[in-house]
């Protein structure tokens, strides 16, 4: 039986900027890097370190070239936060790109692009 979401994997095509954008900017945490030595390297993170959900950034076009069947699209995701007005302002100062706040039957809610221009989203809970 399946009872986590372990990882989900992130395909960009600049790996060190968008570890920058996640770490520096959103305050996600480097879990780990890895490089098989053979021309695969991806960097773990997550919002915590003891975060049960992570995710791992690869490149794109090694992964194109080493698996070519893989889905390389961008997942869609929603992340949680306490105060979403708090991070909206937040996002807005570091000159991310956000949407507009909007209030969901889940609660408020914004989206935010990536340094690859990758929408996700983020919900008040």
């Amino acid at each position: 039986m399946i009872n986590i979401v372990g990882q989900i994997m992130l395909y960009v095509n600049n790996q060190e900027e968008s570890l920058k954008f996640w770490r520096d900017k959103l305050g996600f945490t480097l879990i780990g890097e890895t490089d098989n030595g053979q021309g695969m390297k991806w960097y773990e993170i997550a919002p915590s370190k003891d975060a049960q959900t992570s995710i791992v950034l690869h490149n794109k076009e090694m992964v194109a070239k080493f698996s070519p069947g893989v889905n390389l699209e961008t997942p869609s995701l929603m992340f949680f936060t306490k105060n979403v007005d708090q991070l909206y302002q937040e996002f807005k100062a570091k000159n991310i790109t956000v949407g507009e706040v909007i209030n969901m039957p889940e609660g408020k809610v914004f989206n935010f692009a990536d340094n690859e221009n990758n929408y996700f989203a983020i919900v008040e809970k």
